[in-house]
């Protein structure tokens, strides 16, 4: 087969064969082709766009590029979470918990944070001795032993994925909602859930800005979804201010024990039980519950602390230290370096999260490139959010760095710069400007 011939079908706007599209992720993958060939295919791609079969099978043939996992050997359905990424999301671990507290089986493989949007892997890893490299052999065993387990994803994953996405990134080709879903998708599809649901974000802190291209992004999924017989369910949500208080590793985390406690923020509670009503409702165990009850349940397993001891319990299954009372042991202690303080009175207006995230990376909290070693304990808490009341002087927001780690001025004068670039205090009361979330199926 000729790929000058299959750059050319798709410039001129036809559609894709099933064998073009294979010989395409073969080649990728074997890099049995240059790529400034595969960047013209791209491109084209993003000009002329793929239907829902063309990204279906572009999605299935990057799956199978590389290992997919068989999870067969756990019993029941199991059903996966996956978000877009944000700024202060910390859904993960309260969602692990909290699903596993109706004895469903969760199965999670996470990755790192690259950019100024965290990894689920790297908060994981702010804990003593937790393990993120758990043997695929060896899930249905934690299975049984605590019902999660939580892994980082296998470099094997849809490697031809990996390859397009770095070319993507470099040649002006990411913004495109057939290559967007099809990335997304391929790993689901290799990760071997049989439901998926995901968290998809939009605002200046996600990678989707705007809500109309959510719901394409959204519709897309769901469509490759059914197409490759996997029930998909999009729940949207903003992402304009950051979610909940804490940015950065160990404060999300210590965020995510007071959460599981019964103490976390409305906002945060509201994604994650709408994300856990969702997953619920995918699993064996739908049929056990009316739908109209689960949030109540989820609810009262929070309240009654039935999450909180399944996450204690998790913890220490991997490997992780936890104290007396059950609450994890961090690698290092969050030190507070510098306030962040209101120059007026008024009330806030909006809290960039794109900007947040920025200024967390730049304090040491993520990474610039995926080499970067990560301060565990630098990171940002909210005192106020948007819609607040605030007086002159009031603190906003506190920037921490880990104990361990001397403190860096020109980097928290920095960060500082950046927060005050991106949190805009008004003379005038303000209502947040968030939408509803939106469920679609």
């Amino acid at each position: 087969m000729n790929f000058q011939d299959i750059i050319l079908a798709k410039r001129y706007g036809r559609k894709l064969t099933n064998e073009q599209i294979r010989f395409f992720v073969d080649s990728v993958t074997d890099m049995s082709i240059p790529d400034y060939q595969i960047s013209a295919l791209l491109m084209a791609i993003v000009l002329n766009g793929m239907d829902d079969e063309e990204t279906t099978s572009l999605a299935l043939f990057m799956a199978e590029s590389g290992k997919t996992v068989d999870l067969s050997a756990i019993p029941g359905k199991k059903v996966d979470k996956h978000s877009t990424g944000g700024v202060g999301d910390k859904c993960t671990p309260i969602l692990l918990a909290l699903v596993s507290s109706f004895d469903i089986p969760v199965a999670k493989l996470s990755g790192r944070g690259l950019g100024f949007t965290g990894g689920t892997v790297d908060k994981f890893e702010s804990i003593c001795g937790f393990h993120t490299e758990i043997p695929i052999d060896d899930f249905p065993g934690q299975i049984e032993k605590v019902g999660m387990v939580l892994s980082g994803q296998t470099p094997d994953l849809a490697p031809a994925d990996k390859v397009l996405y770095a070319l993507r990134d470099v040649t002006g080709t990411v913004d495109s909602i057939p290559l967007i879903a099809s990335s997304i998708m391929s790993k689901k599809l290799a990760g071997g859930a049989d439901a998926i649901v995901l968290n998809v974000t939009y605002g200046n802190g996600a990678f989707m800005k705007n809500k109309t291209d959510a719901i394409a992004l959204a519709e897309k999924m769901i469509r490759i979804g059914h197409l490759s017989k996997r029930k998909v369910t999009c729940v949207l949500s903003p992402m304009n201010q950051p979610l909940g208080k804490a940015v950065g590793n160990i404060l999300e985390m210590q965020e995510v024990v007071n959460t599981l406690k019964g103490f976390g923020t409305d906002d945060l509670l509201e994604i994650c039980i709408r994300l856990a009503v969702e997953m619920i409702l995918l699993s064996d165990k739908a049929a056990e519950h009316q739908p109209d009850s689960l949030r109540s349940l989820c609810e009262k397993k929070i309240r009654s602390g039935s999450a909180w001891k399944k996450f204690s319990q998790f913890i220490v299954a991997q490997g992780g230290q936890v104290d007396a009372s059950g609450n994890p042991i961090f690698c290092d202690v969050p030190v507070e370096v510098e306030a962040m303080r209101s120059g007026r009175k008024g009330y806030v207006e909006s809290i960039s999260a794109e900007q947040v995230g920025r200024a967390s990376v730049v304090l040491g909290a993520g990474r610039r490139e995926q080499s970067d070693k990560i301060d565990y304990g630098a990171g940002i808490v909210f005192s106020k959010k948007v819609g607040d009341a605030v007086e002159f002087g009031d603190k906003i927001c506190a920037l921490f760095m880990g104990q361990s780690h001397p403190k860096d001025s020109s980097r928290v004068a920095e960060a500082i710069e950046i927060l005050e670039a991106g949190i805009v205090i008004s003379s005038e009361p303000v209502l947040s400007t968030d939408d509803e979330i939106v469920v679609m199926k």
